[in-house]
């Protein structure tokens, strides 16, 4: 049995989880998702780190791999770094072992991975870098209508026509979305319209890696926007892809999940060479 921490840097927050692991078997310790707020990312990595190890009562020894993802390979006390695609994509199997295609929106951009059912990645799609399909576009549409985070999804959810935003691009449609509101369509229709947008564009990108049935998990820090997910399930239909979406209540940690298990993979790997070396 060993003990591994994941640590995810995003955009927009840091995630990390502490992993005990024996063999194939790998069960939650403790988690922390620290939202930037302009703060520094590394003084995040190391908060979350020191209070992984506090609730779980363990000290910095007792951990065999500290595994960074994501924007975190500077973080200066992990073990080594691993590419955020295949931390997600181990991480989604990891929530949901019928997962065979990941959709990770996070603050900046989104992407589909088509995967395996051990979490290897087969194929992926990402959005441009100024694409309308971000979680820090959706923010500002919410800040800008007086809405809080929490409320996009249900009010997503209760509305009654849908005006869909054209733009790719995020600053004209934050424009398209001023000149709803001066039209006076109602919120629920306007947070609607832009989560069906996102939707399109989110199912064409699986549908580019190949994916033809299965589940795809969404992670990333709008995996619980239950708006989203609804939103993807329509396009799903529209498209005729018989794939179905869903979420995790842990689906935000899906990246620093990954690493941590990868991470324990790489500390048996490394062990297993120092013992033939040794022989």
């Amino acid at each position: 049995m060993i003990h591994t921490i994941g640590i995810d840097v995003g955009s927009g927050a840091v995630k990390t989880v502490l992993f005990r692991n024996e063999g194939d078997h790998h069960s939650f310790l403790a988690k922390r998702c620290e939202r930037m707020r302009r703060r520094d990312p590394f003084d995040l990595a190391r908060q979350g780190y020191e209070e992984v190890l506090e609730e779980a009562r363990l000290k910095p020894d007792d951990i065999a791999y500290v595994a960074t993802t994501g924007d975190g390979e500077n973080v200066k006390f992990s073990t080594g770094h691993f590419y955020s695609m295949t931390t997600h994509a181990r991480g989604a199997v990891f929530l949901d072992p019928a997962a065979r295609a990941v959709v990770d929106v996070g603050a900046l951009n989104g992407r589909a991975i088509r995967v395996d059912e051990r979490g290897k990645v087969l194929s992926y799609k990402m959005t441009s870098q100024c694409a309308s399909g971000s979680g820090q576009f959706l923010e500002n549409i919410a800040r800008y209508l007086g809405v809080a985070i929490e409320e996009i999804g249900p009010l997503s959810q209760s509305a009654q026509d849908p005006e869909k935003v054209s733009s790719i691009c995020a600053v004209l449609a934050e424009t398209d979305v001023i000149n709803m509101v001066s039209r006076g369509i109602p919120t629920p229709d306007i947070l609607k319209g832009i989560h069906l947008s996102m939707a399109s564009r989110i199912v064409k990108l699986l549908k580019v890696t190949g994916i033809t049935e299965g589940t795809a998990l969404v992670t990333g820090g709008l995996a619980l926007d239950t708006g989203l997910v609804a939103a993807i399930g329509e396009e799903m239909v529209n498209e005729k892809l018989k794939v179905s979406a869903a979420s995790h209540p842990d689906s935000i940690h899906a990246g620093a999940i990954g690493a941590a298990i990868w991470g324990a993979f790489r500390h048996e790997k490394l062990a297993q060479l120092q013992e033939k070396a040794a022989a």
